[in-house]
């Protein structure tokens, strides 16, 4: 928004030199014609002034408080302002017509000011509509659509429980997203309900979405928006879901989620989807059946003799005949494994002891088991010292 800002003060600036150049023009007529041209003279004098300042205050605070929209298509600009010459040029002759209807008394170079004054307005008007509106410009013309200017790949939509999440300020500060990330603010209205939820696990979810949020704003590295257009096929459907999806669909962005049953709708209604957890377990160690690795027993299974260990990336083993070794650090062969978008899965049988390590999982090198580890016998010292009396 800081373009359109800039925008404004040069019509201000504009609008300024306008009136000083036609007021010392209007002096410099006066001291040509002397003194019986006082009464013209100040009628010309007021018309250039209100005119002036009323038409720019009015332009400008009809531009402020209106809903304002991002700038994103130069070819808005351009057809702002064509669309504004070509206005201007039909109300010319309507100044002229007002003046000698009411018989204003204005002077042919006082009426040329006020046209140009007129045309300055109309086309900042019809450029800053345009910039705001240049979503919905199809509706009026039809087969004409500006382009959303995007840097790198298509953009990436987030939504809420991505941001919750938080892996993906992890992902985008390793370079591997280089597309933009575009949250819409439908999206961020909700994590500002769910962080003023009464529910203390919900707000703490909340909480963390709007930290993780600003977080990603104050990166550089991440190039991250807020997007408050308003799309109207985005706000005839109702919950944030199928708002998600349509709104992915009219940027043609991917949509970056966690939520597995938002996924799978995704991929049914054709939009492309990143899910977070996919990608995470693609880039987990692949365990191969045959292999051997040491892990922790932290609790028992859901079936008799099994007992359950993690990975040190929170991969879930499952250990056969490992129900009563709870504690313990065991060898294990890995028999089978699993991978899903809710998580992957690790089956192994046990081999043995293991060796106590800080971790709570160690793959072991080449397939070859461990010695257990046995703790070593005390001295007896007593033998010694009968030895040597």
């Amino acid at each position: 928004m800081k373009l359109l800002w800039i925008f404004r003060a040069i019509f201000l600036i504009i609008i300024v030199a306008v009136v000083f150049v036609n007021i010392s023009s209007t002096i410099m007529d006066k001291d040509e014609e002397g003194e019986s041209s006082t009464d013209t003279y100040n009628t010309n004098l007021r018309a250039i002034i209100f005119s002036s300042i009323g038409m720019a205050v009015f332009v400008f605070l009809l531009d402020v408080l209106t809903p304002k929209k991002k700038f994103s298509a130069l070819a808005g600009v351009f057809f702002g302002l064509l669309v504004g010459i070509l206005v201007s040029w039909v109300l010319a002759p309507v100044v002229d017509m007002v003046n000698g209807t009411f018989s204003l008394d204005i002077t042919a170079w006082a009426i040329t000011v006020i046209k140009w004054l007129l045309g300055i307005c109309i086309c900042y008007l019809t450029i800053s509509i345009v910039m705001r509106t240049k979503d919905d410009v199809r509706f009026v013309i039809p087969y004409v659509e500006f382009a959303k200017q995007t840097k790198g790949s298509r953009p990436l939509v987030v939504d809420t429980s991505a941001i919750i999440d938080g892996r993906i300020v992890d992902l985008c500060q390793s370079k591997l997203f280089d597309a933009p990330l575009i949250v819409p603010r439908f999206v961020l209205n909700e994590l500002q309900l769910i962080s003023d939820s009464a529910d203390k696990l919900k707000r703490n979810r909340g909480r963390r979405g709007l930290d993780i949020l600003n977080k990603m704003q104050s990166d550089p590295v991440i190039d991250v928006e807020i997007d408050d257009t308003v799309l109207a096929e985005v706000e005839e459907v109702r919950g944030v879901d199928q708002k998600l999806l349509m709104f992915s669909k009219a940027c043609n962005g991917r949509l970056a989620t966690t939520d597995y049953n938002l996924s799978k709708v995704a991929r049914v209604r054709e939009v492309d989807v990143v899910n977070i957890n996919d990608l995470a377990n693609s880039l987990k160690v692949v365990a191969l059946p045959g292999e051997t690795m040491q892990i922790k027993i932290i609790k028992p299974g859901e079936e008799s003799e099994q007992g359950i260990g993690y990975l040190d990336d929170g991969t879930m083993v499952v250990v056969e005949g490992a129900r009563n070794k709870i504690g313990r650090m065991l060898l294990i062969s890995v028999t089978s494994s699993l991978q899903t978008s809710a998580g992957k899965m690790i089956f192994g049988k046990f081999e043995g002891f293991g060796q106590e390590t800080k971790g709570t999982a160690q793959e072991t090198n080449g397939g070859n088991r461990r010695r257990p580890y046995r703790k070593p016998a005390k001295p007896n010292t007593s033998r010694d010292n009968r030895n040597r009396k």
